[in-house]
């Protein structure tokens, strides 16, 4: 699969909330050094409960005001959190705040009793949460159409039902941002990847099953009557970058039994995990991309993540882009 290879950072904000601290400032000062290193994305999670932390949606249109170029993103954001309209609503709008620059990684719900009582709290169903995302989707793509020239201001679906959706504030970017799917590599996800959305977000641990997983995107694509390329491979990782190997492993569990409260070696079979040299992440990484990776979500494993961000930038950003196709620093929507 060709095109450019991008790599983009996350936002701290669970981790801040880790530490006891909602500050913006130390947020948006991440966001404008990530962009001035030379990162192609910035990105934010979402949780209300199960794993708290500041509204991604909130924090990006922060982030987009205090930067210029950078992508900025959700990895990934519950869509099953927010009333669908107020979701579409919020992000029509942000996209205008970010002129464009938006990308909406999406995902149904993490498989843990934490995000069932989230779920909960909210009223949403966790049971059947996989089509419910599907169907805000497809409610939001009508929304987000509507007022076009034969373009329908009504949503008849299973669980949601609107009228009038013209109303309702069109995005930045005709049809609205795009949308990635935050999944993993079963049939289920891979066919619905390649026939409903623009990209797939995984955080596979194998880069080998990745490559097949892609290349089986790539034909089920073509097969609905899409091209190839229709879907950007991504890849959410985490990576904790120390030339001290058991120093990086040692701080790498600290974050994750924070972050999850659960190990490492408990989360490392199903979430994409690397620690020590940056140039040994860089390499790690590179599997990924001969696989067809094509952008790259880097979140830091550490409760204190802006000490590693510079070397991130100076020494793996360089030696992962060197392992694909060039990147050229600018819009990374596609």
């Amino acid at each position: 699969m060709n095109g450019p290879l991008h790599v983009g950072i996350l936002l701290p904000t669970r981790e801040q909330a880790i530490n006891g601290t909602y500050a913006a400032a130390p947020l948006l000062g991440f966001a404008r050094q990530a962009e001035a290193l030379g990162f192609d994305s910035l990105w934010a999670g979402d949780s209300l409960t199960a794993r708290p932390r500041l509204d991604p949606l909130v924090v990006l249109a922060a982030a987009a005001a205090a930067t210029e170029r950078i992508t900025v993103g959700t990895a990934a954001l519950t869509p099953a959190l927010r009333h669908p309209l107020i979701g579409a609503n919020m992000v029509a709008s942000l996209s205008h705040v970010a002129a464009g620059r938006l990308v909406l990684g999406l995902g149904s719900g993490f498989p843990m009793p934490e995000t069932e009582e989230e779920f909960a709290s909210v009223g949403a169903s966790f049971t059947g949460r996989v089509g419910r995302l599907d169907e805000i989707t497809a409610l939001w793509r009508t929304a987000w159409r509507a007022g076009q020239e034969g373009e329908p201001a009504d949503f008849q679906g299973r669980h949601w039902q609107a009228d009038h959706l013209d109303r309702l504030p069109s995005p930045a970017t005709a049809g609205g941002p795009p949308l990635w799917l935050a999944g993993s590599d079963t049939p289920k996800v891979l066919a619905r990847a390649a026939t409903r959305y623009d990209g797939w977000l995984p955080f596979l641990p194998d880069s080998d099953a990745y490559g097949r997983a892609r290349r089986r995107i790539a034909e089920l694509a073509e097969e609905a009557g899409r091209p190839a390329d229709a879907v950007t491979p991504a890849l959410y990782a985490t990576i904790t970058v120390n030339r001290d190997e058991r120093a990086a492993e040692a701080e790498l569990e600290h974050y994750i039994s924070h972050y999850y409260g659960r190990s490492l070696d408990q989360m490392r079979t199903i979430q994409a995990y690397a620690w020590g040299s940056a140039e040994k992440c860089a390499e790690w990484l590179g599997g990924y991309v001969r696989a067809g990776a094509r952008h790259l979500v880097l979140r830091i494993g550490s409760l204190d993540p802006e000490p590693q961000l510079k070397e991130i930038a100076e020494v793996l950003l360089p030696a992962v882009r060197a392992l694909g196709p060039s990147t050229t620093v600018g819009s990374t929507q596609s």
